[in-house]
């Protein structure tokens, strides 16, 4: 289903032999332990130690049990690896989800293992390190791609860590999941490059030009609409927030078809490059985060990368409006309305509910393709981090058969969403103004996340399935251990195996 690009290495445990001992190569294997605290490595792990003349097993018991999370450096090993990492990993069914977690506990256990191994190898100057599959490729490839992230935009070159280079070692398991995780850690890495940019290195057109560059690559189509344009489409809402900038406003257009003339999914993601609030200014304290108020735009074209480069079988319309909100004379002020794409009038109460101001047009451009479903991700509210703090982001759904299958995909990427409430009762709080169709922030100023998507959602139509999630929460430190501090490109994975899943193209086992 998948292809396997040139640049992924498999070597097989029969090559090993044709390795020579590197003082910057290094391997990365597995332990668990039974009842009675005793180690035991995994079926690779166990291989190799035989090889060695157990010599793994025994360096390790002469310290402390390498618990889940942990990892402890063997050095002076036998053969072309001077230093093995034997990560903890967890196989008892005690550690199995009991259905409250809302993850597959074990691929997270890999994922958590290969990170911390990786990390451990490249801490003592090891950069060429290989990793065994610990029985699940994806996860050990999504672990250690992702845990070994660093942003050095801006570092001088001199003073750069060296970038690592990962390779899997050996694998009984199917190859092509080991190129699929790699590829998904990747991508995501290149979302949080994007989001971790300072906001006067990823101004819109900036953005634009890293999207058009990676994706164009892949074969995707990437236009970059101005405000010219914008106009003629009524984005009036749009433009309103870019008003205050004297960077000029970009609507970016992705198409990737990848399934000939089937319905498109049409994703849509928050574009603001940064965030000051407009005349509604933030405090000051953190502001400067707000270079990732851009954070859904950047995980759209992710999705969107990672599906064409490993040739999923679907078609996709990405919809990204990028602007900066700014403060200026020619802001838009409290009170002021503007009127959206559809025609609707909107209030803004508040300059710093700039999202919604910039989402609704382009929710409403997506209506015109007829989408299969649509998917917006926004750095949207502080509120869902209140409510939901950092280890999930929220999620709003018009349509009850489609949560089931993207609860599925947010199980298996670790990804967590967490579903909360779209009643009438919260589109009443945005409507019930009598001078004008809606206001940005509602009238109870209360269950920020809720009005923000009831807000949304009344530039969908009914008919079409819509899925709107709010990652504000996600952006940055995350508690995942292989995510760890700076913005984490969230939720990536979990929106392309939903796609996958949903399109009945997904590879969930190991």
């Amino acid at each position: 289903m998948f292809k396997l690009p040139s640049r992924i290495f498999a070597i097989s445990q029969r090559f090993f032999s044709n390795l020579r001992p590197n003082p910057t190569q290094g391997l990365v294997v597995g332990v668990s332990y039974d009842n009675a605290n005793q180690p035991k490595l995994t079926p690779f792990g166990t291989k190799f130690d035989q090889m060695t003349g157990g010599k793994i097993l025994s360096q390790i018991q002469l310290a402390d049990k390498i618990g889940k999370g942990k990892s402890r450096i063997c050095w002076g090993i036998t053969g072309p690896f001077p230093a093995v990492a034997v990560a903890g990993i967890s196989t008892n069914d005690d550690d199995l989800d009991d259905g409250i977690e809302c993850l597959n506990t074990r691929k997270e256990s890999i994922r958590v293992a290969a990170a911390v191994g990786a990390k451990a190898l490249l801490k003592e100057n090891i950069t060429n390190i290989f990793l065994e599959d610990f029985m699940c490729p994806q996860s050990a490839a999504e672990g250690a791609t992702l845990g070994v992230y660093k942003y050095q935009g801006q570092k001088s070159l001199e003073h750069r860590k060296p970038v690592p280079n990962l390779r899997l070692v050996d694998s009984e398991n199917d190859v092509r999941k080991w190129v699929k995780g790699y590829i998904l850690g990747n991508t995501q890495n290149w979302v949080r490059n994007l989001m971790e940019t300072p906001a006067n290195f990823m101004t819109p057109i900036l953005f634009a030009d890293h999207v058009r560059n990676r994706l164009g690559s892949l074969g995707v189509h990437v236009i970059a609409h101005g405000s010219q344009w914008a106009e003629q489409q009524g984005m009036n809402s749009f433009l309103s927030v870019a008003k205050g900038s004297v960077q000029p406003p970009i609507f970016l257009e992705i198409t990737y078809n990848g399934a000939g003339n089937a319905q498109p999914i049409c994703l849509v993601g928050k574009g603001i490059t940064f965030d000051s609030g407009g005349l509604s200014i933030k405090p000051h304290l953190n502001m400067d985060s707000m270079r990732a108020d851009m954070g859904g735009a950047a995980v759209v074209s992710g999705v969107i990368s990672a599906l064409a480069e490993l040739q999923v079988p679907v078609n996709v319309k990405g919809l990204i409006p990028l602007t900066e909100n700014m403060p200026s004379g020619s802001a838009s002020k409290p009170g002021d309305v503007v009127f959206a794409m559809n025609g609707k009038s909107i209030c803004i109460d508040n300059t710093d509910c700039e999202g919604r101001l910039i989402l609704c047009d382009a929710l409403c451009y997506a209506t015109l393709f007829d989408p299969r479903y649509i998917v917006d991700v926004a750095t949207l509210t502080g509120a869902v981090k209140v409510a939901l703090g950092n280890c999930c982001a929220g999620v709003f759904v018009n349509n009850y058969k489609i949560w089931p299958i993207l609860e599925k995909a947010s199980f298996e990427a670790g990804d967590r969403l967490w579903r909360l409430p779209l009643f009438k009762h919260y589109s009443k709080d945005v409507t019930k103004d009598e001078g004008h169709d809606l206001n940005n922030l509602g009238e109870s100023k209360v269950a920020g996340p809720c009005t923000a998507a009831a807000f949304l959602r009344e530039f969908v139509p009914k008919h079409i399935p819509w899925i709107h999630i709010d990652n504000y929460g996600v952006m940055e430190d995350c508690e995942e251990v292989y995510l760890e501090k700076g913005m984490s490109g969230r939720p990536m994975r979990t929106i392309f195996e939903f796609i996958c899943l949903e399109a009945g193209v997904a590879e969930f086992g190991c």
